[in-house]
């Protein structure tokens, strides 16, 4: 049986906002960056034992493709490089809230 191709525009709204916040790490990411208001590269990676250096790139890329966060360049020697919420991002912050509520009411009743 042929793989069905994922079209490249949204089909509908859920579609639209999954594509943008999807995925295992994204989330978590808007996550971090909404507790914690700015959060260099080396932060981020360190709350996230469980994201490669690549996968970690790809997805700060991915977001602020997407307007979702920030990226501040320093001009520093090394370079300084800071991520934050942009306004769009922040509208998404609620959402996520609910998400959270509700993953930890689950994980609570799995985990008596």
């Amino acid at each position: 049986m042929k793989k069905k191709e994922c079209p490249e525009t949204p089909t509908c709204g859920v579609d639209y906002a999954f594509k943008r916040i999807g995925g295992k790490y994204k989330g978590r990411i808007l996550w971090y960056l909404h507790e914690y208001t700015v959060l260099r590269y080396g932060a981020l990676n360190r709350m996230m034992p469980d994201i490669t250096t690549k996968m970690l790139t790809q997805t700060l890329r991915e977001l602020e493709y997407d307007t979702l966060i920030h990226r501040e360049v320093y001009p520093e020697v090394p370079p300084k490089v800071t991520y934050s919420l942009t306004s769009v991002g922040m509208e998404l912050i609620p959402f996520i809230q609910y998400l959270k509520e509700w993953g930890d009411q689950k994980m609570a009743l799995q985990n008596p």
